[in-house]
């Protein structure tokens, strides 16, 4: 999410020790305070329909198939790492929006080895579908001077910019044909070739203010895109390059004040009559979707194949970034801490941990004196937790095992940190979307 207001969006723009051991929080939630009328009587969050039985695996020509259709994320374990990245460097890449530069940290020793100046207002650092390439997308926001930074990853060493028009966020066809820079000022989705970034062809989403982030189905066939300021999802079909509909997302009744003490259930009115979509996920299994909402603090469930919403989970203050564990079975949660677009520093922030097999709030960790955790993703060995501390300046390493927090200073603003190399045969985009 970006931190400024955009000309073309009259709308609110931009991108808006001590752990809490309250399992079942989500369903709590519900309960206690009925959290979303739509959902009334339901014992579980997806209760409204059970998402369509997974039917043939047809995999997108061109896309290497999964190992298990049934577990996206069963190639993306500590044990199956690439030979294309043995050589790349352990890093944390750390992208700060206000400063214009990349900080890079050594993981082991939690210290800042290296930054080096980039294009204008770095949003992502993103993996290039062949594992190759970190890429810093610049979208030098309210201007023409977009860019793209190459990283190399066996040096962390910046490359040349590339000059591309609004890359706020990037992906990558599961066929690898196409980078998507996703133009969000102007409601677009270009693909480009993905080692040139010349343009191949272009979507329009006319329908999708906010456009950003992304997650494919199991199959590579479609992908759902968030629209931040329409408060709805948008379903991409890549076959026909055309969009096939859009979902408008349901708010709660009520959500969580930022007022109240840490670990207070659901219980602000929610006066919101659109959420604010941000982060999204696949379910292990291919018939879900997860999608953080900051304004309605939890995650939409939503059945892909049927594209509509099944359930709500509610998480905690301005739902931001999503995380599957390495393991497949949980989903890293982080909250920014504020519904607001430009949060304080030391905030509400915290992070939820969800069952996936259950869909419900297993843990919350605080962050101790407060925090605004946003982005980021999960170490090799699925022992850390990074994420970026947007309104505090620093990066924070969560340990899984326990929730105890420590941190590293870093520049102005972090957003889309990526934690490199990352087990997986290819990269999706984002932060390190890998299958």
């Amino acid at each position: 999410m970006k931190a400024t207001k955009h000309t073309t969006n009259p709308a609110r723009h931009g991108r808006r020790n001590q752990r809490l051991a309250i399992a079942g929080l989500g369903i709590l939630a519900l309960s206690v305070v009925g959290l979303c009328s739509q959902y009334a009587g339901a014992k579980g969050a997806a209760a409204a329909s059970a998402p369509a039985p997974m039917g043939a695996y047809f995999p997108l020509p061109g896309m290497p198939p999964l190992s298990d259709p049934g577990n996206v994320y069963g190639d993306t374990g500590p044990d199956r790492m690439s030979a294309v990245v043995k050589d790349h460097l352990a890093r944390i890449y750390v992208p700060n929006l206000r400063s214009n530069d990349v900080y890079v940290i050594d993981p082991e020793t939690l210290k800042v080895v290296d930054k080096f100046k980039v294009g204008i207002g770095p949003q992502h650092v993103v993996p290039a579908y062949d594992l190759r390439t970190l890429w810093v997308a610049n979208n030098a926001e309210r201007t023409k001077l977009g860019s793209l930074t190459p990283i190399d990853p066996l040096n962390g060493k910046p490359g040349a910019s590339v000059p591309v028009e609004d890359p706020y966020n990037m992906y990558f066809t599961p066929d690898g044909k196409s980078a998507i820079v996703v133009a969000e000022a102007v409601r677009r989705l270009d693909f480009r070739d993905p080692k040139t970034m010349a343009l191949q062809y272009s979507i329009e989403t006319p329908s999708c203010g906010g456009i950003n982030h992304a997650d494919f189905s199991n199959d590579g066939r479609y992908a759902v895109f968030t629209c931040e300021f329409d408060g709805t999802i948008a379903k991409i079909n890549l076959e026909t390059r055309k969009v096939a509909g859009y979902l408008k997302l349901k708010m709660p009744s009520s959500r969580y004040s930022e007022a109240a003490s840490a670990g207070a259930l659901a219980s602000e009115i929610c006066t919101s009559k659109k959420g604010m979509p941000q982060d999204i996920r696949i379910s292990p299994d291919g018939t879900k979707f997860y999608i953080a909402d900051m304004e309605a603090d939890g995650l939409h469930v939503v059945d892909g194949a049927a594209f509509k919403e099944v359930g709500f989970i509610p998480t905690g203050v301005g739902t931001h970034g999503i995380y599957p564990s390495r393991d497949g079975k949980r989903l890293y949660v982080a909250n920014r801490g504020t519904h607001r677009i430009h949060g304080k520093r030391k905030g509400k922030g915290s992070v939820s941990v969800v069952d996936f097999a259950t869909d419900k709030v297993v843990a919350n960790w605080s962050v101790p004196g407060g925090g605004s955790p946003d982005m980021g993703n999960v170490s090799v060995d699925g022992k850390y937790l990074w994420l970026s501390g947007r309104f505090d300046d620093v990066v924070y390493r969560f340990d899984t095992a326990s929730g105890d927090v420590r941190q590293v200073k870093v520049g102005q603003e972090p957003h889309g940190l990526t934690v490199w190399p990352q087990p997986g045969r290819y990269s999706l985009g984002h932060t390190g979307n890998l299958r």
